[in-house]
């Protein structure tokens, strides 16, 4: 297989390299037909846009301290703008609050070109395609890893904290840092908003829980913004970016 079909490359000499490769990819044939036809069909108040159609690559600098990792290619949202979290209410609220902490340049992220910057942030996901109901299978999770093991590996020398979107991230996340060195806890430490861990390995790394941006726990109360802006305030001050 090429890089291009899921197999794990040889390695990367950057971050715009990886990412270039992973908007690429077309290694899930359910993913690749439903971005595709999302792509084509379009939502009727963004009929007149061209939609992005491809997987989505990470977004921030490449010598990021704090990862983001969480489930975010919504099929109107990042497929559509080629950004993580952007165009749809999900990335209103994340955005809204790492501006709020400091870490992103404008409180809005609306298509990848709109001039927004992340501080010493990095944001992507275990998925990079949007997946129909926005439910990935575990086979397309497992396809998808080793994008994310050769981000974090290309991030290493810096990367202190990361901060997990979600149950289905955090499932996704641990066996990745496990395989990179870090010594994660057996049995594998639960999910939960506010959970932190301090794993070691080839440097201390913190890994914190938050609910997922959802609209689903934004709408409800279960994750308020003052919620995510203590989990996002902790994680840049164990990240040197307070």
């Amino acid at each position: 297989m090429s890089r291009h079909t899921g197999r794990v490359s040889a390695s990367w000499k950057s971050l715009a390299q990886l990412d270039a490769a992973v908007s690429e990819c077309r290694a899930c044939p359910r993913l690749v037909r439903w971005r595709e036809q999302v792509a084509r069909t379009k939502r009727t108040a963004y009929a007149d846009q061209t939609y992005w159609g491809r997987p989505v690559p990470g977004f921030g600098p490449d010598d990021a301290s704090l990862v983001i990792v969480g489930l975010a290619p919504a099929a109107h949202g990042g497929n559509r703008t080629g950004r993580m979290f952007t165009g749809d209410r999900s990335g209103d609220v994340l955005f809204r609050a790492l501006y709020d902490v400091g870490l992103a340049s404008q409180p809005t992220s609306v298509h990848r070109d709109d001039g927004l910057t992340l501080r010493g942030t990095r944001i992507t996901a275990p998925v990079h395609c949007a997946p129909p109901a926005n439910k990935p299978t575990p086979a397309e999770r497992d396809t998808c890893r080793h994008w994310l093991a050769d981000e974090l590996t290309l991030l290493r020398p810096t990367l202190k904290a990361i901060v997990v979107l979600g149950a289905f991230g955090w499932q996704a996340l641990l066996p990745v840092l496990a395989e990179a060195g870090w010594r994660v806890p057996r049995p594998k430490p639960r999910f939960g908003h506010g959970v932190r861990i301090t794993l070691d390995g080839p440097t201390p790394l913190h890994v914190l829980g938050s609910y997922h941006v959802s609209q689903q726990n934004t709408f409800t109360g279960r994750l308020t913004p003052e919620m995510l802006r203590a989990v996002l305030s902790e994680a840049a001050s164990l990240s040197g970016l307070d």
